[in-house]
């Protein structure tokens, strides 16, 4: 059976760890390692993040939106923005590049996040916003004393 939630917050970067936070407390029904939390919390953050400085320009006007959702030991998380979107996508996706190198940003989110799931997704259309479909397979142990 799949569980799912929805959430919705202001991009404002002090809600990066409020979604961190969230996720990690959804999955935790699947008794995740300390590893695989602390990847999907990493994720998580690299996502938010991109969205409140890239995609709204830290705008706190702008929404962020996530959908994750459960599928026996899978994760699905859909991360989204109504920003102004990426132009150039490819280059983005370089490691080390990074479109605020006055912010000293490091350029490595995407990279970051792809090494830390099965599947990563982004799609991006200039001033209409940016979505990262990210699938993470958890393992079958259980980890976490409950």
């Amino acid at each position: 059976m799949a569980n799912k939630m929805n959430l919705a917050f202001s991009a404002l970067s002090e809600n990066e760890s409020f979604a961190r936070v969230t996720v990690s407390a959804f999955i935790a029904q699947l008794d995740p390692t300390m590893e695989e939390l602390t990847e999907i919390k990493t994720i998580v953050s690299e996502a938010v993040t991109n969205a409140i400085i890239h995609g709204y320009e830290n705008d706190p006007n702008g929404q962020v939106y996530i959908t994750a959702e459960l599928k026996d030991r899978e994760l699905e998380l859909i991360i989204r923005d109504e920003g102004v979107g990426i132009s150039d996508l490819d280059e983005a996706r370089q490691p080390l590049y990074t479109s605020k190198p006055e912010l000293e940003r490091s350029g490595m989110g995407f990279t970051i996040m792809e090494n830390f799931c099965q599947e990563l997704k982004v799609i991006s259309e200039p001033m209409i916003g940016t979505t990262v479909y990210v699938k993470k397979q958890l393992t079958t142990t259980k980890a976490m004393c409950r």
